[in-house]
């Protein structure tokens, strides 16, 4: 990645540190007049003195460019393109330091006239005669000789400065040890995710593996995004060649190679160590495969001299006494193992792997301050192991280390989290025979120890059979959801008292007192008067002038009938509207007015000059403009109610500032996109348009910040989502947007393109460049913000791989993960939700006859809406889940969508009462009573069974029998469905003589209902006299129930017969046909009555 520039602030704070080093002429600093730095090109130099201190200061490494610092004046010969780079920290006299001057290189005359600047600078520094360098490094090229044969020439006495820099450098600053973090944490995962996994694969499957095999798989490992996650792997290189030993062949150093010998599945030494932003980590670990009981013995206690070690070092402690301390405990405890001791127990670690002169060695004096990052590692070489049985078990040696750092009180503590106990790193097989005791026995309590069933291995993160996966992710959810209700029970109780005040309407007075009541014409003669003053309508009530507010206004209608006109004044009034606002008003049991309307002639009298109807076409109109005032001012004052004031940004006047130019900003400052500078300063970002609107985002109003890059996409991107709303414009905005084009977002489907026009591919040739320099220059600005907040604020990247696709609003889109949110930032508005308010997530829609599935996120403040994913692809499921899971996020599946207002609101009600019933395990698939349900489903089942024909003829019945009851008043329906349960045990005998017995009690109607079955079908039906058409309805309904008896006796007759195994199949045929053609005629009488009963009347 290109450089975009030197960070002033910080070159200028270390430059000072050394200066005032220099000054107080500690160690070495005061035998020195002047100090030469050359650094050339040497592919084969790793760490150097030379390039750290390049490091240290500038940020990166400059290949042949010389430093020469003197008392008064500060020396920098480069190429024209570094000095570029260099002209940030070019100053005169500044806050203490010399002037800082650059000189180009020349060519032409091979930098003579430089180099005799640069001796005539070093010769009047001081006494210039003593030159401090750095000895051991000597680097080749042609530029390197020129000035090495101009400096040995003038015959300057020299001094090695590498330990008195070291000294120096050796405390870091607090943007240091949070890189150093990052890069022990890369270490860490490359360790526990790849390395270890390896090595159980290989003992699981009893396979042979070379050391270099696997060593050269850390290497890769360490750039693959895979196992490394929240650091740019382009900048993550390894410290050194992986160390992969075992089998007796043991070297505990770092120098060590790894060989091309077998693993052997004995103790397994490893060594490895990652390099982030220039700055190392390191750490070892032993594992063991069936460890002896003398060798658990020795790792335990290697393990207790490393935490004594921790102890020591602590501000102000020498080196050589951490030493001597802990070789007293080993020879207190295990004095057997005092000769097999390492000859030194760490070294001082930063930019440099190795600092020589921090060496925690028996005659390093060096002090320990706080700040310090030590890489400490302690072992036994030579050990003999009685109880092995091969030849490459019987010797082995133990080594641990880690980096760590000393604080200000207390031991040192590693930079990140790390196991090295037994039960972490020891691999115990097991034979058959012990299996089966073991299965006998009770189970232990779970722990981290690593077990092995017929040569099976299993670790935490490795399993061992086909569906393993998805058993240990169901065994992490079963974790998750115990914990879950405990967790939300205890956050509630925490949140007790705490509910929400509701807010009252804000009263509005029109007049405090009735001095203020204007004196107008229009209010003397009572017409309606709009006081625009105070949003007041006046209006005449009962010959009085009454004022009403705008806000006690709901709506006003206007109207013209004939010769009048009608003014129609709403207003608002509890029980109005049932919403939000209900009850919301402060006396809600005083008398409102609900509506006035007023009347006034259109036509003019002789004499006047308008109509008296104009006076309300004028008051209409103004309480229309009044009205929306009105609002418009109470919207822009719920939108700044809640906001959080923030404080003030401070601006830097450093002309070094992490700047990006050309940024579009969303949402938009107007209706046109016009483009700014976004500037990080002390305390927060601006973002400045170029017609100088500004908007401020400060660093502790930041929540997620989030890097995308161009890949796949047609922007690049910054996204800030924020803790508290700022105001854009009139509307509140929790996230804000800057972002580029990398390309053309439209294609012209009208332009003739070839595949080999040059054009085109100078166009995307084009388009490549830029992708590649507008990413080079977002990633350096993200660093800088990075270095500069010391951490504060981190850059998130989304992880494209983890991603999927979704509908959050209207459009599918693809919703990706990062550290600590699900975010889709391409369409707007974006998307984005933090995992860290997410209680758990429920699939709604989970059927295997369906291609999408609904995401549902139910947050840990009840109070807040659920958020939902719509259209997943079924696809999808396991890959969401398993990322649910790496997130210890709770998960539920459903075939039904739910109500997920109500549920919310059920449990607000009562929380305490939810949680009792069980809590979120309702959402759970293997809850008791569902379970239940589905046994006694699965019995009803197994019991009913029903034949071919009964099937075909029972819902041909069924049929007929809805559509005669769909006529049937609610009364009816409600009586049948109430007495369903009851009738269908009885018999249709049973059935038809409780039908008579019904008709029987109705008289008027059976009489009806008799005369009409008896006539003929063209006999005439009495028609129903007025004074019964209040009961008319209830008449039909019983009329329509009886003339659907007689199929009711044809379909006994035929269920019966058809249950009759005796009888005939055509008997039971011809049954069937009578009784369809008889169903058929009442059903089309009981539609067509009001017409035949029209034919009757005539």
């Amino acid at each position: 990645m290109a450089p975009a520039g030197v960070d002033k602030e910080v070159f200028n704070r270390r430059l000072l540190r050394l200066y005032n080093a220099w000054k107080e002429g500690k160690d070495d600093w005061g035998k020195i007049d002047a100090m030469v730095v050359p650094v050339g090109v040497d592919e084969e130099v790793v760490y150097s003195k030379s390039t750290a201190i390049q490091t240290w200061l500038f940020g990166y490494e400059l290949p042949d460019t010389i430093m020469v610092f003197c008392e008064s004046v500060v020396y920098f010969l480069s190429s024209k393109k570094k000095i570029e780079f260099l002209k940030a920290i070019e100053t005169k006299d500044e806050n203490g330091l010399p002037p800082i001057k650059l000189l180009i290189r020349d060519k032409g005359d091979k930098d003579k006239a430089n180099f005799d600047k640069l001796m005539e600078a070093i010769t009047g520094s001081k006494g210039g005669k003593k030159i401090g360098t750095f000895t051991k490094d000597k680097f080749p090229g042609e530029f390197m000789d020129s000035w090495r044969s101009v400096f040995s020439g003038a015959k300057f006495e020299t001094l090695d400065m590498g330990p008195t820099l070291a000294s120096v450098m050796a405390v870091k600053e607090e943007s240091e040890i949070h890189t150093m973090k990052r890069a022990f944490q890369v270490t860490m995962d490359v360790l526990n995710k790849y390395l270890k996994d390896q090595i159980m694969d290989i003992v699981d499957g009893d396979r042979k593996a070379r050391h270099q095999k696997l060593a050269e798989g850390v290497e890769s490992a360490a750039s693959d995004k895979k196992y490394v996650s929240g650091v740019d792997t382009t900048q993550v290189e390894m410290c050194y060649p992986p160390i992969i030993q075992s089998g007796g062949n043991y070297n505990l150093k770092f120098s060590a190679i790894t060989d091309k010998n077998y693993l052997h599945f004995g103790t397994i030494i490893c060594c490895l160590g990652a390099r982030y932003k220039s700055y190392c980590s390191n750490v070892v670990r032993t594992f063991f495969v069936n460890p002896a009981p003398k060798q658990e013995e020795y790792y335990n206690f290697l393990c207790e001299v490393e935490e004594e070690l921790h102890k020591y070092l602590i501000p102000g402690a020498k080196l050589n006494e951490v030493y001597d301390k802990v070789v007293a405990f080993v020879k207190k405890g295990k004095p057997e193992l005092v000769d097999k001791l390492t000859k030194s127990f760490g070294f001082g670690m930063g930019i440099e792997f190795r600092e020589a002169s921090l060496l925690i060695g028996p005659k390093c004096t060096a002090t320990v301050q706080k700040g310090m990052t030590f890489n400490i590692h302690i072992g036994f070489s030579d050990i003999k192991n009685d109880a092995s049985s091969d030849d490459g078990g019987k010797k082995y040696a133990l080594f641990l280390g880690d980096t760590v750092l000393i604080n200000e009180s207390g031991p040192a503590t590693p930079l990140a989290p790390t196991k090295k106990k037994l039960k972490s790193i020891g691999i115990y097989l097991k034979d058959e025979d012990e299996e089966e005791e073991d299965e006998k026995e009770n189970e232990p309590e779970p722990t981290d120890v690593v077990g092995r069933n017929r040569r099976t291995a299993i670790l935490e993160s490795k399993l061992r059979q086909e569906h393993t996966s998805e058993e240990k992710r169901k065994q992490q959810q079963k974790e998750l959801a115990a914990s879950l209700n405990d967790a939300a029970r205890e956050r509630l109780a925490k949140q007790k008292g705490g509910k929400e005040v509701e807010k009252v309407r804000k009263s509005n007075v029109s007049y405090k007192s009735t001095s203020q009541m204007p004196k107008e014409k229009e209010i003397e003669e009572l017409k309606i008067y709009v006081d625009m003053k105070y949003e007041t309508i006046i209006l005449p009530v009962f010959g009085m002038p009454v004022p009403f507010h705008i806000s006690t206004i709901k709506n006003i209608s206007q109207s013209v009938e004939g010769d009048y006109t009608y003014l129609r004044v709403n207003f608002f009034h509890p029980g109005a509207t049932i919403t939000k606002a209900e009850g919301s008003f402060a006396n809600p049991e005083a008398t409102f007015l609900k509506e006035v309307t007023y009347r006034s002639i259109n036509t003019k009298e002789p004499g006047e000059i308008s109509a008296p109807s104009a006076n309300l076409n004028t008051a209409f109109r103004l309480i229309k403009e009044v009205q929306k005032k009105f609002k418009t001012r109470e919207a822009e004052e719920r939108e700044k109610e809640d906001l959080v004031k923030q404080d003030s940004l401070v601006l830097s006047m450093n002309k070094g500032n992490p700047k990006l130019k050309d940024l579009y900003i969303r949402p938009g400052l107007s209706q046109k996109r016009i483009s700014g500078t976004l500037e990080a300063h002390s305390n927060g970002f601006r973002y400045t348009a170029i017609r100088g609107d500004k908007v401020d985002i400060l660093y502790n109003n930041i929540r997620h910040a989030v890097f995308q890059p161009c890949e796949g996409e047609q922007i690049i991107l910054l996204h800030f989502h924020l803790k508290n709303a700022i105001l854009i414009g009139k509307k509140k905005n929790f996230d804000i947007q800057f972002y580029t084009e990398v390309g053309e977002l439209h294609t012209d489907l009208g332009k003739h393109q070839h595949m080999h026009d040059r054009d085109d591919l100078a166009a995307e040739q084009a388009e490549r460049e830029l992708r590649h320099k507008l990413t080079s220059a977002f990633k350096s600005f993200c660093e800088k913000v990075e270095s500069t907040t010391k951490g504060d604020v981190e850059f998130d990247t989304p992880f494209r791989d983890l991603g999927f696709p979704g509908a959050p609003f209207r459009s599918t889109v693809l919703l990706q993960p990062t550290s600590g949110c699900l975010v889709n930032l391409t369409e707007w508005p974006p998307f984005v939700i933090s995992l860290e308010d997410v209680e758990l997530v429920h699939f709604e829609r989970v059927q295997f006859q369906l291609k999408n599935f609904d995401m549902v996120f139910v947050f840990k403040t009840y109070t807040k809406r659920t958020v939902m994913i719509n259209a997943i692809p079924m696809n999808m499921l396991d890959h969401v889940k398993n990322w649910l899971t790496s997130c210890q996020i709770h998960y539920t599946e459903g075939i039904q969508s739910l109500n997920w207002v109500k549920i919310l609101k059920t449990i607000n009600d009562d929380p305490e009462g939810f949680f009792e019933n069980g809590g979120w395990n309702f959402l759970e698939p293997d809850s008791d009573t569902e379970d239940h349900d589905d046994d006694d489903e699965e019995d009803e089942d197994e019991t009913f069974e029903i034949s071919e024909d009964e099937g075909s003829e029972e819902d041909s019945d069924s049929e007929e029998y809805s559509e005669v009851d769909e006529d049937e008043d609610d009364d009816d329906d409600s009586a049948s469905e109430g007495g369903s349960s009851e009738e269908s045990g009885k018999d249709w005998s049973d059935l038809e003589a409780e039908a008579a017995e019904a008709d029987k009690n109705q008289n008027n109607f059976q009489d009806e209902y008799t005369r009409t079955k008896g006539s003929s079908g063209g006999s005439k039906r009495p028609v129903p006299s007025s004074s019964s058409a209040s009961s008319s309805r209830h008449r039909d309904s019983p009329s329509k129930k009886h003339k659907s008896s007689s199929p009711s006796k044809s379909r006994h007759s035929h269920s019966s017969s058809s249950r009759d195994r005796d009888r005939d199949r055509r008997d039971r045929h011809s049954h069937s046909k009578s009784s369809h053609s008889d169903k058929k005629r009442p059903r089309e009488s009981s539609r067509d009555s009001p017409k035949s009963n029209k034919k009757h009347r005539k």
